[in-house]
């Protein structure tokens, strides 16, 4: 059993997040207007899926655009006039390229010369927080003095699926170091849970994803946070109760409440970072969008709890908990003013911004 100085050094040590920001496209679609054009009743589908609406990119605006931006807000919101930044990771499943790194695009857009490693990742909705454990390994390791990690999507869906009433779009970026002095959370604990369970794919050349309905519930999302979940509270001898926040990755509504629910976590703690309603799942974006708002209102000492899911199949929780540096920090771009800066458009106008149906 560690004791109390060993603790704190433990935490001084860790690698966390000196910065963050979110990019969250202005555009919105909301669940009627999709659910009219199909013959549906769109108050039904929001009562099931407890959604309202969802980001809508604009037809210049892809996975790069959303993680430059993100990424931009994440440098400039801190007071350093030149980071080192050492690598930049950015995890989507709609990379613009096959073959060409939008981390590097990234890297470019923000002037830090070219003495960093870049990669993108892809694990569907858990590619931003699989690109998040990779930073803070290297920053750990003190292979890097800081490090971008970025979640982004501009989500498909085929028209009338079930999916279009939930696939969106948005950006998240953490930049990561291990100065205490700049440190306004420390991520103190990560697990992932992994497994080959298929309920969701793609594949190359594909326009839009497969999905096994029902099964992406129970044996897909549900298993794999929960385990995740169950492991991270084990190792890290943490309850529940000990957080003042909790973010599970939010597909729909329904899910990260059961989820949160079966676990021992309560409405109140989900209540910050419950952003899905009015965004709507932005996949590797969603999750660390989610943390980005509890950030924004959370104070000093305040544990937090993050766990994504991916399909295919995988979750990657976190124990984070802030410090009296984040009473100082200011996020010029906060995820409340964003989701309230908004303007709403029609169904042909979606369809075609989304980039796969041309009138």
């Amino acid at each position: 059993m560690k004791n109390l100085d060993e603790e704190v050094d433990m935490k001084i040590n860790n690698s966390g997040i000196v910065s963050y920001g979110v990019s969250i496209p202005r555009r919105r679609i909301s669940i009627n207007t999709i659910a009219s054009v199909w013959g549906k009743d769109g108050e039904q589908i929001t009562s099931s899926l407890g959604l309202v609406e969802k980001t809508v990119p604009a037809p210049d605006e892809d996975t790069i655009s959303l993680a430059m931006q993100s990424a931009k807000y994440a440098v400039d919101n801190i007071s350093a006039k030149k980071l080192k930044i050492g690598a930049i990771y950015t995890g989507s499943e709609s990379h613009p390229y096959a073959v060409k790194s939008t981390s590097a695009i990234v890297g470019e857009a923000l002037g830090i010369g070219n003495s960093y490693t870049a990669a993108d990742t892809e694990f569907a909705c858990k590619a931003g927080t699989a690109a998040l454990q990779m930073i803070l390994g290297l920053s750990s390791s003190k292979m890097i003095e800081y490090g971008l990690a970025i979640g982004a999507d501009t989500a498909q869906s085929r028209p009338a699926d079930a999916l279009e009433y939930s696939a969106a779009a948005a950006g998240a970026a953490y930049l990561i170091g291990t100065d205490p002095k700049e440190i306004i959370a420390n991520v103190l604990f990560s697990s992932s849970f992994t497994s080959d369970t298929p309920d969701f794919w793609r594949r190359g050349h594909e326009l839009y994803p497969s999905h096994a309905g029902r099964f992406t519930g129970e044996p897909a999302y549900f298993k794999h946070v929960y385990a995740a979940t169950k492991a991270i509270l084990e190792e890290s001898n943490y309850k529940p109760s000990d957080f003042a926040h909790a973010v599970f990755h939010m597909p729909n509504a329904r899910f990260p409440q059961k989820a949160a629910k079966d676990l021992g976590f309560n409405a109140e703690q989900l209540r910050a970072g419950f952003t899905v309603p009015l965004l709507g799942n932005s996949y590797s974006a969603c999750s660390l969008v989610g943390l980005a708002a509890v950030l924004d209102v959370a104070k000093p000492n305040e544990k937090i709890f993050v766990c994504s899911y991916g399909s295919g199949s995988g979750s990657d929780a976190f124990v984070i908990e802030t410090t009296n540096n984040i009473k100082y920090y200011k996020n010029s771009q906060t995820v409340k003013e964003q989701i309230e800066n908004k303007t709403y458009v029609d169904y042909s106008y979606y369809i075609t911004s989304v980039g796969k149906i041309k009138l």
